[in-house]
């Protein structure tokens, strides 16, 4: 299994995501300097999970990008299979179990490589958002949205 640096980056603004759930949506741009994303890059991701009904956008002056579930019932293997495909490192493991089966010479090589997917997908299905976004945060107004301080009157 290996995932690419586009699932790297799913993942992580995910966590974003997961931190501010609960919360007003959250721009592209936040989302990339919070996640320290290439925020074109992250347009492409953002869209690739709204299409998969993990995120959901809403348009408009306080829009923006949020889960569409709890940070806790998304798993990191439903991102890892959706952004880079199976777990395994031949195919899915219903492959594996096939050349498991068909090429006896080299069952035992497929059979430690299902095993490995086998551990890799228990970690990946029982490890949601929420076990790695850490407490939800509570974020001040962006810099644009924020006024300067008025000077103090001198008495």
């Amino acid at each position: 299994m290996k995932i690419s640096q586009k699932g790297l980056y799913a993942l992580e603004a995910l966590m974003t995501l997961g931190r501010r759930y609960g919360t007003a949506t959250v721009k592209i741009r936040d989302i990339a300097i919070d996640s320290d994303l290439p925020e074109k890059f992250l347009e492409l991701i953002l869209l690739e999970l709204k299409n998969a009904r993990i995120v959901e956008s809403v348009r408009g002056a306080k829009g923006g990008y949020r889960l569409r579930r709890a940070p806790a019932e998304i798993k990191l293997s439903e991102i890892i299979r959706l952004i880079d495909g199976p777990l395994a490192p031949f195919g899915d493991a219903d492959q594996l179990r096939g050349l498991i089966t068909t090429d006896p010479d080299h069952r035992a090589l497929y059979s430690v490589f299902l095993e490995v997917r086998d551990a890799a997908a228990k970690i990946l299905d029982s490890t949601s958002v929420a076990d790695i976004a850490g407490p939800p945060q509570k974020h001040p107004k962006p810099p644009s949205a924020r006024t300067s301080p008025r000077p103090k009157k001198k008495s």
